[in-house]
């Protein structure tokens, strides 16, 4: 058997786009990831689809497993010839106990690195808007442990040092001993003026900022829980001048992201980049039709049609699934003209070096059918690749309008299983539909009244006029609709609600 090795990956603060290459490298390597409760679930995506994921997570007071279970754990997997990553968060040599698990690997004879990841410590001051230095305030920062190993008989803290002998004091893991850290820099000489911030989630859509003095913090920071850092110093009095991420203009909104898992990541990301917390709670799923049969006679006589029409991006990537499954590419589209309801699905076409011949200004059915009617449809053979189940409305105009129209399907979106308390315990801020099926599948997974219940506190975010009709049909009123039906255009809606540009 070949001999396993560790990797242990700092995974960063909590911000995903923070883990540094190499430890992505190592995650889309990995055999075996087994990470921590700090570690943002996010990036595991990066993992194989074989890799075997395993939860060490620590919370105060509830160990999923103790560290001396998990040190076990780790040898246990590389010793089966595994390439194993210890994905911990923050920087695993920061307070982060990865010195011992080093020492553990080391003692087995185990190859392991270390990848550094950045830090809690650096990552949640910057993101709070607080320079840990800065030459008008101080030369001097300290990372001090807020949790000594309670096993010890003394602290190994040099209070009467520290105190008033660095600018900047860094406590990590320190919220519950928040008091006796406040009562000893005092009682050692630190003026109970001095500022102290306490950040909770730092660098995460999660993050929130509690800031006082030395002599008022107690108090006023009696309902932050862990995971939270305490900064003390002056530098904290930079904090209303630099306070860049907590003033993003979706900040601490809640937005509930209803699209298919392969099409979220865009939405996604654009409302995390306004400062949003997103919860993606798919309520379709594309999957490939029942039947292929009518789609793959149309791919044998494609020469035959004068138009090829798409209504979506996925329309695109399950024709052309066909075409290749009949070991056939877009050359069989040569003499075809072609059209696209919307940007994206023209983008999709513009990207396999295929010109489209026509994009109506209003990204749907009604749109198209009237600028084919000018392009002269009259007589000609169209096309139609889209959802198993669609609205009738474009195949049927397109036939009054003299066109002889054939319709395929291309793929089907089906409804998973929603995790409800998941959406009760979110309490969305903001609810996104982008299309029919996902506000009817939506409310078909909760029922109405619990649908009702769920988004009583939530806006309504409707792509399009015909996703709002559905909804309002289904009891729940838009309040906001972007007026080109687009996703970049729905998320600047939003955020415009939010800021009172609408």
């Amino acid at each position: 058997m070949s001999k396993g090795k560790v990797f242990l990956v700092g995974a960063g603060p909590g911000d995903p786009g923070l883990l540094t290459l190499k430890g992505r490298q190592c995650l889309q390597r990995a055999q075996v990831v087994i990470y921590d409760y700090l570690a943002n679930q996010e990036l595991l995506r990066y993992c194989p689809a074989g890799a075997e994921l395993i939860y060490v997570g620590k919370k105060a007071a509830r160990h999923t497993l103790p560290q001396g279970g998990i040190n076990r754990l780790i040898i246990d997997k590389a010793r089966e010839g595994k390439m194993v990553v210890r994905l911990k968060g923050g920087d695993p040599f920061i307070f982060g106990r990865g010195g011992e698990e080093a020492q553990e690997l080391a003692a087995a004879g185990l190859d392991f690195e270390v990848v550094p990841g950045v830090s809690s410590a650096v990552a949640a001051p910057a993101y709070a808007g607080i320079p840990l230095t800065h030459r008008d305030y101080t030369a001097s920062c300290a990372f001090i442990t807020g949790h000594e190993d309670p096993t010890k008989d003394s602290s190994n803290i040099a209070w009467d040092k520290i105190a008033t002998g660095v600018g900047t004091l860094v406590f990590l893991m320190g919220v519950g001993n928040l008091p006796e850290i406040v009562r000893r820099l005092v009682e050692n000489g630190r003026s109970p003026a001095t500022p102290v911030a306490l950040i909770r989630w730092g660098s995460t859509t999660r993050q929130r900022t509690v800031v006082g003095t030395l002599a008022d913090i107690v108090e006023k920071a009696k309902e932050v829980k862990p995971p939270s850092i305490i900064i003390v110093g002056e530098v904290i009095a930079l904090r209303p001048l630099l306070n860049w991420f907590e003033s993003k203009p979706l900040f601490g909104k809640r937005v509930l992201v209803t699209r298919s898992r392969e099409q979220a990541s865009q939405l996604s990301a654009s409302l995390r980049e306004y400062g949003a917390q997103v919860l993606e709670v798919p309520t379709i799923r594309i999957v490939p039709a029942d039947d292929y049969s009518e789609l793959d006679e149309a791919i044998g006589e494609l020469g035959s049609f004068d138009w090829l029409i798409f209504t979506s991006v996925n329309g695109v990537d399950y024709f052309l699934r066909r075409l290749q499954a009949q070991d056939k590419d877009v050359r069989e589209l040569q003499g075809v003209r072609l059209a696209a309801i919307g940007p994206a699905t023209a983008k999709s076409l513009s990207e396999l070096r295929l010109r489209v011949d026509y994009v109506p200004a209003e990204y749907r059915a009604e749109g198209i059918v009237e600028g084919l009617r000018r392009l002269g449809v009259q007589g000609k053979r169209v096309l139609l690749a889209r959802a198993e189940v669609a609205r009738e409305i474009l195949p049927r105009e397109l036939a009054r309008a003299g066109a002889r129209v054939k319709v395929v399907s291309a793929y089907k979106t089906v409804r998973p299983d929603l995790d409800l308390d998941l959406l009760r315990e979110f309490a969305p801020d903001v609810v996104t539909f982008t299309s029919s099926s996902t506000v009817n599948n939506f409310v078909e997974a909760l029922g109405r009244d619990e649908a009702a219940k769920v988004l009583e506190k939530a806006v309504i975010a409707s792509i399009g006029p015909i996703t709002a009709d559905t909804a309002r049909n289904l009891g729940l009123a838009t309040q906001i609709m972007p007026a080109v039906y687009t996703i970049p255009a729905l998320v600047e809606a939003i955020v415009q609600y939010f800021t009172g540009g609408c």
